[in-house]
C-alpha cells in the first residue's frame, strides 16, 4: 500500500514537538554527510508554477514525440505521496502549485531515498525537469534531478485545522501566508491597489513626495502621538500625526500637486478598524477646492472598483455597495433627512441644545449651534450612510484647518465621505488665511491644554508663517489605504490587511 505523507493529518501538541526533534535529527545527519541545506547560496529558477502550466498549454499541441519542455522550478514542498520506487508531490511558488513526479530512475538511488526520508513537508526545493500531463489531465514537472534549498524545522499546521486561529496567524504570518492562499491574494491586492492609486495621480500630474515621520512638536490636533527623543539634538520628539502641514508647505514653495503614501503613528485604541500604525495618503492640488477633491474621490474609487474587484458593484461583509452611484449632502441636509431637525430653523445655541436634549443626545452645557449639529450627526446619520456618500459643509468648530463658506461663515468647506457606515477620507479646501489660522490653531491648543493639562501641544508657528509667504486656493484631500483595502478585499478587520499588526508580546517570548 502507498505510504501518504502530507500535511492533512492532525497532530498533537507532543507529536509536534517530537516530529521538530526529528527534522533537527535529519538535519544533523545531512550535514554530516557533508549535504548541508543551508549552505547553499543560488538556484536558477526558470519557470513559476503558473508559468509551466501557460506554457506547456500553449506548446503542447505543437510538441513533437519525445520533444521535452525542460523547465526549473523551486518552491515550498506541500504534499508528498511516496509509491514505492515513484513518488508524486506537490510544490508551492509565489504564483500557486504544481505537481511534481519523482523517481528512483530519474533522481538515482541515493538522492531518492534522501528525498524520501530526509526531506519533509515543508522544506523548500528545486527541480529540474520537464513538464508533461498525467492520465489524469494535470500538468506536471517529471524530475530529472532534485535539490533541497532549505530545511524545515517546523512542521507546517495540517490543511483542514491548522492555522486558524486569528491571533495566532497575526503573530505568524509567515506561516499564515503559506497555509492560507487567500491571505496571500489580499496582500497582492493591497500591493496593486496602491499601484493604481499611484499610476492615477501620476497620471494627473500629482508628485510623490516623502515628508518627515519624525517630528520637533506636538500639534494641538486630537489624536495623541507617540513620543520619543532624539539624543544628539536634546530634543523632544514625536512620530507624525498626520503628513498635511508638510506637504501644504510644498505648495506653497509651487510645487503644486503634490501626494505622499505615508506611514501615521497614533498612540490611541485599537480595536477592527484602527491600529496605531497605519497608511494614509494625502494630496494637494493648487487652485482647486474640496468639489474637485470630491470629484477626484469618485472618479478613483470607481477605478479601483472596477480594476481590483472587476466591477463597481462589490460585496462587502454581505452588503452589495455601489461605487459607481455616490450622494452628496450637507452636514445639516443630512441632520435633516436622518433626524427630522433643520439647523436652519435654530435660532440660537440654546435652541440647538434644546433640540439635542428632545433627541435624546447629550452635548456639553456650552455646545454651539454647529457643535450639536456634529454631535446629532454621529448619533443619527453616520450608521446609515451605507452606500457612498460625500458629506459636507461642516461647522467651523471642528475644522480648524478648513477655509470658511464665504456666504456662510460658520461652515467649512470640508467634506468627509463615507461607505457602509465607516468615514474613509477627509477633504478640505484649504484654509490659506495665515490670520485666521493662527488664530484658530491657538485656539484648538488651548482647548488641549484645559483637557490636557499635561500636553506638550503647541502651536505650528512656522507653518503660520509659511503662509503669510503666500499659499494659493488649494484642494486637499487624505484618505486611509488599510480600510480601502479592507473594503476591496472583503476583510472584517484591518489586522487582515496589515501584514504585521501591533501585538502585545507574549509572556513567554
Amino acid at each position: 500500500m502507498a505510504e501518504l505523507i502530507n500535511n492533512e493529518n492532525a497532530v498533537t501538541e507532543e507529536e509536534l514537538s517530537e516530529q521538530r526533534l526529528i527534522r533537527r535529527e535529519k538535519l544533523r545527519a545531512m550535514q554530516e554527510a557533508g549535504n548541508d541545506p543551508y549552505a547553499i547560496t543560488k538556484y536558477d529558477v526558470t519557470h513559476t508554477s503558473k508559468q509551466v502550466v501557460e506554457m506547456f498549454t500553449e506548446k503542447e499541441p505543437t510538441l513533437a514525440e519525445g520533444e521535452e519542455i525542460i523547465v526549473r522550478v523551486a518552491g515550498r514542498m506541500m504534499s508528498r505521496r511516496i509509491m514505492g520506487k515513484a513518488s508524486f508531490a506537490h510544490l508551492l511558488d509565489e504564483d500557486g502549485k504544481i505537481q511534481l513526479y519523482v523517481s528512483k530512475n530519474d533522481l538515482g538511488e541515493e538522492a531518492y531515498d534522501a528525498f524520501k526520508k530526509s526531506w519533509d513537508i515543508g522544506d523548500i526545493i528545486g527541480v529540474e525537469g520537464f513538464a508533461f500531463r498525467t492520465r489524469t489531465g494535470e500538468i506536471s514537472v517529471h524530475a530529472k534531478s532534485a535539490v533541497l534549498l532549505s530545511k524545515s524545522l517546523h512542521p507546517l499546521p495540517e490543511k483542514y485545522h491548522g492555522l486558524t486561529n486569528l491571533e495566532q496567524r497575526y503573530r505568524q504570518r509567515y506561516v499564515d501566508l503559506i497555509v492560507n492562499p487567500e491571505v496571500k491574494d489580499t496582500f497582492y491586492k493591497r500591493s496593486q491597489i496602491l499601484k493604481e492609486i499611484r499610476n492615477y495621480l501620476d497620471n494627473k500630474g500629482f508628485l510623490e513626495v516623502d515628508t518627515p515621520i519624525l517630528v520637533p512638536m506636538e500639534i494641538g490636533a486630537s489624536a495623541r502621538p507617540f513620543k520619543t527623543h532624539h539624543n544628539t539634538l536634546d530634543l523632544d520628539m514625536t512620530l507624525r500625526i498626520e503628513t498635511e502641514l508638510y506637504l501644504k508647505r510644498l505648495i506653497v514653495g509651487g510645487m503644486n500637486r503634490v501626494y505622499e503614501v505615508g506611514r501615521i503613528f497614533r498612540n490611541e485604541g485599537m480595536d477592527t478598524k484602527h491600529n496605531p500604525e497605519f497608511t494614509t495618503i494625502e494630496l494637494y492640488q493648487a487652485f482647486a477646492d474640496y468639489k474637485d477633491m470630491m470629484d477626484l474621490v469618485e472618479e478613483l474609487y470607481k477605478l479601483l472598483a472596477e480594476k481590483i474587484c472587476g466591477s463597481t458593484k462589490i460585496t462587502f461583509q454581505g452588503t452589495e455597495i455601489d461605487m459607481g452611484h455616490w450622494e452628496r449632502l450637507t452636514m445639516a441636509e443630512a441632520v435633516k433627512k436622518y433626524a427630522g431637525v433643520d439647523y436652519n430653523d435654530w435660532a440660537s445655541d440654546e435652541e440647538a441644545r434644546d433640540v439635542a436634549k428632545k433627541l435624546h443626545v447629550e452635548v456639553a452645557p456650552d455646545a454651539t449651534k454647529g457643535r450639536v449639529l456634529i454631535e446629532l450627526f454621529d448619533a443619527y446619520v453616520e450608521e446609515k450612510l451605507i452606500q457612498p456618500t460625500f458629506i459636507y459643509d461642516y461647522p467651523v468648530e471642528n475644522s480648524p484647518l478648513a477655509k470658511r463658506k464665504p456666504e456662510n461663515p460658520a461652515f467649512t468647506e470640508r467634506f468627509e465621505y463615507f461607505i457602509n457606515a465607516t468615514e474613509y477620507g477627509n477633504a478640505f479646501s484649504e484654509l490659506n488665511d495665515p490670520i485666521d489660522q493662527k488664530g484658530r490653531f491657538e485656539y484648538q491648543v488651548a482647548q488641549k491644554l484645559k483637557e490636557e493639562p499635561d500636553s506638550k501641544a503647541e502651536v505650528d508657528y512656522d507653518y503660520v508663517n509659511a503662509l503669510e509667504y503666500g499659499m494659493p486656493p488649494t484642494g486637499g484631500l487624505g484618505f486611509g489605504i488599510d480600510r480601502l483595502v479592507m473594503l476591496l478585499t472583503d476583510s472584517a478587520s484591518i489586522r487582515d490587511v496589515l501584514l504585521f499588526p501591533t501585538m502585545k508580546p507574549l509572556a513567554d517570548n
